[in-house]
Order: C-alpha cells, then structure tokens, then sequence
C-alpha cells in the first residue's frame, strides 16, 4: 500500500515533469528568457520574426511553380523532364539549407542566473573598508588569442563575460556565438553553429536564380527559331518568361551579392558584425589564419554542440543561488540596468548610495528617535564631522550624481547652519563661547529654525 501511494506521488506530471523537492519541472524552451519562439516542444528554435519565413518560402516556391508550368513543361520535348526535376530538387535542397539555417540555436550562450564571482572576492575582507565590500566587475577585460590582446566585453542581460567575436542580439535578446548578423528573411541570429547553411542558402539560391534565368532564355530562343520571329515577338508571345526573367534578375543581384560579399569575409576570416564596425581596420585580425584555411574552418570542421537542452527539464521558478558577498555590488547596479545594445533607455539604483553617505552624521536626540542621550562632546565631534571642508563641497559640486563607483550617490548639498542646527536640537540650553555656533548666537539660530 505504501510502496503504490509513493508511487502515485513521483508520478510524472502531464507536461513531462516531475515534482522534485515540491518543485515544478518544465522544459527549458518554457521558461526561456529570449524573445525566441519554439516549435515541435523545443526541437525548433526560431527568432521573434520568424512570421518573415513563410514570405521568404513564397518567394522561392512561387516562380519555380511558374517555371514549371509555363517554361519548363514546353522544354520536355526539347530537352526531357530533367528540366523539371532538376529544378525541383534544387528548390528543395535551397528550402533544407533555409530550414537549417532558421531552425536551429545559431550558437546562443546560455545566461547566467547571478553574476560570477569576481576574481578578486575574498570573503575574509567583507568586515573591512566599503570600497573592498563594493568591489565590481571590469567593464572590459583582455584574452590574448594568437599572440594578440582582444578585450571581452561584460553583458548585463546575460550577466557573463561574452566569449570572443561574441555579441548580443538585440532582437532576440541572446548572446550568440561568433554572431554575424540577425536576418529577418529567415527569421534568426546568423552565428557559429549555422553559419556555413545560411552561406549555403544564399548560395544555392543564387544558383537557381541562374538556373530559372537560363532556362527562360532558352525558351525564349526555341520560339524566336521556331516561328523565325525577332526576340522581341518572341518575349512577347511568353509573358511568364519575361516575368521570371526579371524577377530572377533581381534576385540574383541580391543572393548573388550577399554570396560574393560573405565569401569576401570567410576569406578575411571575419563576420558582418565585425566588418561594420571596421574592427579589424589599421589591426591585425588574431583569427586570420589564410584563405584556404578560413575555408576549411567555415565548411570542413565539425558544428560545436548546442550549449543549450531546450528539452531539458528544469525547475519552473529556479531557486537563486546565494550572493557572493552580503555587500556585493553588481556591474548591474553602478550603470544603465538594460544592455547598451538593448536600445533601452537606462534607469539608475539610487538607494545602495544614500544611507553610506549620510550615516552616522546626524545624532538625532529631540524624541523622534528614541535613542540614548548623546553627551556634549559626542556631539562636538559629531558636529565637526557634519561639516564639510570648502574642497570636498567643491568636489560634490562638480560631482553632484556620480562617485567613483558609478553610482549616483544621492549627495545633497547642506548649508553649515543647517547642519549645526541639526547637531544642536533638542539642547536648547547650549551656549558655546558666548557666540553660539559658526558665529551666531542661541537666539539667533531658533530665529532660522523658525524661517525654516
């Protein structure tokens, strides 16, 4: 009986998860945090504009139908119905090369849950000064990849270090491998782990834009034979042949170009991204390793594994590992909250800054607090301690919302009398060397407590 109850409670839940700890377990693809789309329960990964794929399935089917039925079907007796199977094949293997290149993860870097201990946290240092409790990350950091410096860059959404020729995707909101570019007309991130299909695509569809273009010309002069007729009678008694002949010439300047412009940057050894940004400009490329070579490394080595199981099943709200130190500052606090590349516009943490500028300036004994009475010379030393040197007040002047952690520190400017009003509440018996304080008699300082 016990062994059946027990049985019934480790039952795999209906989404094929299983209670663990009194947690639910989901796929991972369900609590991803990209802005992707799945299919066929995680198998597929899609971009957010993967709705673009379809019109770019109908680009390529539609004139090739056309084809078919008004131009290759009058070339069969000419020259067989290899016509026809020859140009269906190849628009299904331009479809593959597509599907492989938009369904699946082009190299996404899996995010991390908390920030990664700094290299120089050391737990023994928490009880000392704040600067050592409020250690932060580097903005930048230096790899040495064949004998050159390359600096690394920190992403707050992904909160990693991105790996080298590594980049966030605003779109999709990811960090992806050796990321090359986002193409809506496949509707995903073009980097490490589909690079070599999307190439493939464009160049197989440049391919069949000749063939379609070819075949066309041929009908076109088998006609203008034929009937013994100019070439322009004869364009004009196929008026499917002139439709593919310029819709092929148009697409082909666009395959075609990208074609010759990426077989440019697998021989430089460089990605879209990077030949934008003129990064390699004045500098040597550390990647570059000749033109064959970069060939052999695009199209003959073997695709990385996916650091993602998108099937995987995971915790559906994740516990949060503990925090590095009780004081530990993240990069993300100290500067905009969202991803430069985001396109976000950044908010700032305001509240880390303000009780460490202002605690322990004040001793407060007037009732509001009920704390133990302060004696006259804790309050001295209070006082002198409130009051700000001419430089320092000069500094937060020029100053006023950032220290030199990155922060805004939340720093007001306070006039002295204030201040020494503020020491003096609730002592209204004091009287220091007959003048009162920075000059003013008793009297004359309730006379500012009560303008104020």
């Amino acid at each position: 009986m016990m062994d059946a109850e027990s049985r019934h409670r480790h039952r795999p839940s209906p989404d094929g998860g299983a209670a663990a700890g009194g947690q639910e377990l989901v796929r991972t693809y369900k609590t991803w945090k990209g802005s992707n789309i799945f299919l066929l329960g995680g198998r597929l990964i899609f971009g957010p504009d993967v709705r673009s794929l379809p019109l770019t399935v109908f680009l390529l089917t539609v004139p090739v139908a056309v084809f078919c039925i008004f131009v290759g079907r009058k070339l069969i007796d000419h020259l067989g119905i290899s016509v026809i199977v020859a140009v269906s094949l190849w628009t299904l293997l331009v479809l593959v090369f597509l599907m492989l290149t938009s369904g699946r993860d082009p190299g996404i870097v899996p995010r991390n849950i908390c920030p990664p201990e700094p290299e120089d946290y050391d737990a023994s240092m928490e009880s000392g000064s704040s600067e050592s409790q409020q250690s932060r990350f580097p903005r930048m950091k230096e790899v040495v990849i064949n004998g050159i410096t390359v600096k690394i860059k920190y992403c707050d959404t992904c909160m990693l270090y991105r790996p080298p020729r590594c980049s966030h995707c605003s779109i999709c909101n990811n960090c992806v491998q050796r990321f090359d570019h986002h193409c809506p007309w496949v509707g995903q991130c073009i980097g490490l782990r589909n690079y070599r299909f999307f190439f493939m695509f464009v160049f197989s569809a440049t391919l069949l834009c000749l063939y379609v273009q070819g075949f066309c010309w041929v009908y076109v002069v088998r006609i203008m034979h034929g009937e013994d007729i100019s070439i322009w009678k004869a364009l004009i008694k196929t008026p499917a042949s002139i439709a593919l002949i310029i819709y092929s010439f148009i697409a082909f300047w666009f395959v075609g170009g990208l074609t010759v412009f990426h077989s440019y940057l697998i021989s430089m050894n460089q990605s879209t991204y990077e030949n934008f940004r003129y990064r390699y400009d004045g500098r040597e490329n550390p990647f570059n390793k000749g033109t064959i070579k970069n060939f052999v490394e695009v199209f003959c080595t073997s695709i990385s594994p996916s650091k993602n199981n998108f099937r995987a099943k995971v915790p559906k709200d994740p516990v949060l590992p503990a925090p590095v130190g009780a004081n530990f500052v993240s990069p993300v606090m100290g500067r905009a909250m969202s991803d430069i590349e985001m396109g976000r516009k950044p908010f700032w943490n305001d509240a880390s800054g303000e009780v460490g500028d202002y605690e322990g300036q004040f001793s407060n004994d007037d009732g509001v607090n009920k704390g133990p009475r302060v004696s006259e010379a804790d309050r001295s030393q209070d006082l002198s301690r409130s009051l700000r040197t001419e430089s320092t007040e000069r500094h937060v002047a020029s100053h006023p919302r950032r220290s030199s952690w990155g922060r805004r520190s939340g720093s007001i400017d306070i006039a002295p009398e204030v201040l020494a009003f503020a020491a003096g509440v609730g002592d209204s018996k004091r009287v220091t060397d007959g003048n009162g304080i920075n000059g003013k008699s008793t009297p004359e300082i309730r006379q500012s407590h009560t303008s104020l």
